[in-house]
């Protein structure tokens, strides 16, 4: 049996040194390789463009365009095969929201730890979310309005109505096994629901089905 490809890593960052220590510490595991790095967002978009990478580390703040915006034209363009995570050196929610709507799959404080930085990169390409569902639904009530224009591109009807019920309940942050509980299914029979609805859906993961079923009136705040 072959070795699965490393995982194929772009660092979108204005500073040398952070690109420099990302870069160190994760060309240092075996199946992780930085195959581009850009300064700005402009150099993000081209790097994806040539590379196709199955994960950007993307910086918020970057001259010439920022990680955010650099993040909506990558997904608008047909970037669903990359996750992005956004960088940033502030905790605040308006930053980690705004990064959500924009399609991150999650939110790295640079100041983590190498360990933490390795782990959070296996996460995201395995089809996690750096954000607890139950942290979202607190950003997403806080900030979100039902908005017409809204990115997610799904419609319900192409759920089923069990798949409704379980797109309800991970809205409301319940874990798999939670959700199993909940409507006394197995939690093996609760992941084929979730992995059913999320390209149903156009969605990357739980975090974006979250944001969807807020902003498409699935559940309400203080539901």
């Amino acid at each position: 049996m072959s070795e699965r490809p490393p995982i194929r890593i772009v660092l979108a960052d204005d500073q040398s040194l952070v690109r420099g220590g990302f870069r160190m510490i994760l060309n240092a595991q075996p199946d992780m390789e930085v195959v581009g790095d850009a300064t700005n967002g402009e150099e993000a978009i081209a790097c994806w463009r040539q590379l196709r990478p199955a994960l950007i580390l993307m910086d918020v703040r970057m001259p010439k365009l920022d990680g955010l915006e650099a993040s909506r034209r990558i997904f608008k363009q047909g970037g669903n095969g990359t996750r992005i995570v956004m960088l940033t050196t502030f905790d605040l929610d308006e930053y980690v929201y705004a990064a959500l709507r924009a399609g991150a799959s999650g939110f790295l404080l640079k100041d983590l730890t190498p360990e933490q930085l390795v782990a959070s990169v296996r996460m995201v390409v395995n089809g996690d979310a750096l954000l607890a569902p139950s942290i979202t639904r607190r950003l997403v009530e806080r900030f979100a309005r039902r908005d017409p224009a809204s990115t997610t591109t799904g419609s319900l009807s192409v759920l089923t109505a069990r798949e409704q019920e379980v797109l309800r309940l991970m809205a409301r942050g319940l874990s798999n096994a939670e959700i199993a509980e909940r409507l006394f299914l197995s939690e093996a029979t609760v992941k084929t629901h979730v992995a059913r609805i999320l390209p149903k859906l156009g969605l990357r993961d739980r975090v974006q089905a979250v944001v969807f079923a807020y902003e498409s009136g699935v559940i309400t705040p203080g539901d």
